[in-house]
């Protein structure tokens, strides 16, 4: 790298030991070149004026120019304000300040003409500018001022977005020659992108609206490049490196099952994905694949019988789900779907008290059971297979990096992985999340499944809701109901779970209804006392928290009602909406949110109500909360983007990963010349970011 841009930051005109220590501790700016790589989140264009009559029309920042006529102090010690009456040509807004009133009266004249720039807001029915930015009206407002993150610890070293820029501009003085390209020409011809030398100066120092764009393209275009470059790499080395166990036979369990007990005919998605699942089986590489699909799509069944080809290899295989409700869940469906099969069938979850799971162990080590399903037990180094060739995880995003690996540790080639989700992922979020797996995708319904109904009701149609409840429950149908909370909030002004059973119970009396309640502070043998009644059919109402977002399955179940609607993120309305519709009546979710909820919140009730496509509602999820909530960035490792979003430029995101195939089709170990730049990156990339794709 250039010895300019490793330079220590306190080397920089105007940062010294003190600024560099807080921008190494609270930016991890080390160098100049970190110190490049700080981008503005937004832009200011300080050459638009407004005048004090629009604010009504305006959202956001406004720049007016215009005259202090007065001051007003207010309040004692810390509560202490100082107010000042600002004015242009066309009314009057308040400014106001909440620290350094003293310092602020005594540097500001009363009649003189300055700019005032920042956040206008009605408080009631007055407009203020809370902490304005002031400036002389000599000062040049050409172009685009950008705009810092910033903390209070930099704040109180000088280090506001203001002093970040006054620390940019000597570095960005001596660029010139100095910023090396990275990328081809072809690349950069092809996609249109400035060279990289520009894209850092124009990112921090735009003259146009156009500047600022082009070059913040530049650098998501490399950013994700490289980013995909490196899971396409790590993918091919994993490929060439690990050796896993050959399952060529079909086998008798799986023929039999196949002929003679499988419950319904195998969709085409399902037929294709086992036929993927059964290549990697062949190849005599280790299987890493990722099996997505919507709730009630059939991805128990594909894993069943990818277990079953394990089998007929003389394999055992295990199952891990994140909770003993799904686990449960998981062995009972399993275990009747083999009940007329030879196949020996376990459960071991924390609660199998250490007397029973002697025998476990023992069966396990002997090679008598096949297939093992449990929790976070199975991970214990107490539970050892005599050999173990597939394991199955289920809702793989609940168990850490570290808890996964240890799968691998069970084996001395480690078993084949798939790992299942009904999570649909975005596309975009798959190739970066997963990008060194290989993913399946069924995308079809089992035949004779009817859409789920979903409305959006407000809290004046309880009453309704009731009398639709009680139609259904004529018709010998159940009701999930589920609260976000166990016990009322102080803080959060939301329907709670105790309130909600208690007004359930007076509604819908005995002897004529009867209630089940669930949650996650239950003991374990109470909630599934509970939840076996409600499975048998002896009580109509299941109130629950969203314990049973996973793992109930209840076919005589046609309602869901979900409480505080607006407290649920899409694919967790989702989620629970997969709790019914299971049967083969009609069933309905119905979403009760209080009379006034926020944009975001309205925007999710819509997409439920319009659509059943978990991967339509995954996409809007993205938009909303961005990857990080989607996705947990701690055990990603992925996630230390810059620049680039992945829920706003998903189609850079499809553009740099054909960019990165094309590199690898025509340099396959990245030796030419011309790719010297990217070589460069990507062996730094290799070197210091961990594989997790290896432990996925």
């Amino acid at each position: 790298m250039n010895s300019f841009l490793i330079t220590p930051i306190e080397y920089l005109k105007g940062v010294g030991p003190q600024k560099a220590d807080v921008l190494k501790k609270e930016l991890r700016i080390f160098n100049f070149k970190d110190l490049l790589e700080y981008y503005p989140f937004r832009y200011i264009d300080r050459s638009k004026f407004n005048k004090v009559s629009e604010l009504t029309s305006l959202h956001g920042h406004a720049q007016i120019k215009g005259k202090i006529i007065g001051f007003v102090e207010s309040g004692m010690g810390r509560a202490k304000r100082l107010t000042a009456k600002f004015q242009d040509d066309t009314g009057m807004i308040d400014l106001v300040w909440f620290k350094g009133a003293s310092w602020i009266k005594s540097s500001l004249k009363i009649n003189e003409e300055i700019l005032i720039y920042g956040r206008a807001t009605n408080y009631k029915g007055r407009w203020n500018i809370t902490h304005p930015e002031i400036s002389s009206v000599n000062v040049n407002s050409s172009g685009f001022q950008p705009v810092y993150s910033s903390t209070e610890t930099l704040n109180r070293h000088g280090l506001s977005s203001k002093g970040i820029e006054k620390i940019m501009q000597p570095l960005l003085e001596q660029l010139s020659g100095q910023i090396e390209e990275l990328l081809p020409e072809n690349i950069l011809q092809e996609h249109r992108l400035l060279d990289r030398e520009q894209a850092i100066l124009k990112i921090h120092r735009p003259k146009t609206e156009a500047d600022a764009r082009n070059a913040s393209l530049r650098l998501k275009f490399e950013e994700l490049f490289f980013l995909q470059l490196e899971l396409l790499v790590r993918k091919k080395i994993t490929m060439q490196k690990s050796k896993g166990f050959v399952f060529d036979k079909v086998g008798e369990e799986f023929t039999d099952f196949y002929e003679n007990h499988i419950p319904f005919e195998l969709t085409g998605a399902q037929k294709r994905v086992l036929k993927e699942i059964r290549k990697d089986f062949a190849t005599g590489h280790h299987m890493n694949r990722l099996l997505q699909g919507d709730v009630g799509s059939g991805k128990t069944l594909v894993a069943l019988l990818s277990i079953l080809l394990a089998i007929g290899n003389g394999f055992q295989t295990a199952l891990i789900a994140p909770t003993e409700i799904l686990a449960t869940q998981h062995f009972e469906s399993i275990k009747e779907m083999l009940a007329e099969m030879d196949v020996k069938v376990e459960l071991l979850t924390g609660s199998v008290k250490k007397k029973a799971r002697i025998p476990i162990h023992k069966a396990l080590l002997s090679g008598e059971t096949k297939i093992l399903i449990g929790t976070h037990a199975l991970l214990e180094d107490t539970v050892q297979f005599k050999n173990l060739g597939l394991v199955v995880i289920d809702e793989q995003h609940r168990f850490g990096v570290a808890q996964r690996a240890k799968m691998w540790k069970k084996n001395t080639i480690p078993p084949h992985i798939l790992i299942m989700t009904a999570t649909p992922i975005p596309r975009t979020l798959a190739m970066t999340f997963y990008g060194d797996l290989d993913v399946s995708v069924i995308d079809e319904m089992p035949p004779g499944r009817k859409d789920i109904i979903t409305m959006h009701k407000y809290d004046a149609s309880r009453l309704r809701m009731f009398g639709f409840m009680k139609e259904e429950i004529a018709k010998g149908r159940q009701v999930y109901i589920v609260y976000p909370l166990i016990m009322e909030s102080e803080t959060l002004d939301f329907n709670n779970l105790m309130d909600g059973y208690e007004a359930m119970s007076r509604s819908f009396p005995k002897p004529n209804y009867h209630v089940s309640i669930v949650h996650g502070k239950m003991k374990a043998e109470d909630k599934e006392f509970e939840m076996n009644r409600f499975v048998k059919g002896e009580t109509q109402i299941m109130v629950a928290t969203t314990v049973i977002e996973v793992g109930v399955n209840v076919p005589n179940a046609s309602v869901m009602i979900i409480e505080s609607a607006e407290r649920f993120g899409l694919s967790q309305l989702h989620q629970l909406r997969g709790r019914v519709g299971r049967g083969a009546e009609q069933s309905y979710c119905i979403l009760m949110t209080g009379d006034e909820i926020g944009k975001d919140s309205l925007k999710r009730m819509q997409t439920m109500v319009r659509t059943n496509d978990g991967f339509e509602i995954s996409e809007v999820d993205l938009q909303l909360r961005g990857p990080g909530d989607l996705m947990g960035t701690q055990q990603s490792g992925l996630l230390d983007l810059k620049i680039a979003n992945l829920a706003k430029d998903g189609h850079l995101v499809v553009l740099a990963r054909d960019a990165a195939k094309q590199i690898l089709s025509n340099d396959p170990t990245i030796e030419k010349e011309e790719n010297k730049g990217i070589r460069s990156v990507l062996s730094d990339l290799l070197r210091t970011r961990p594989n997790w794709g290896r432990i996925s």
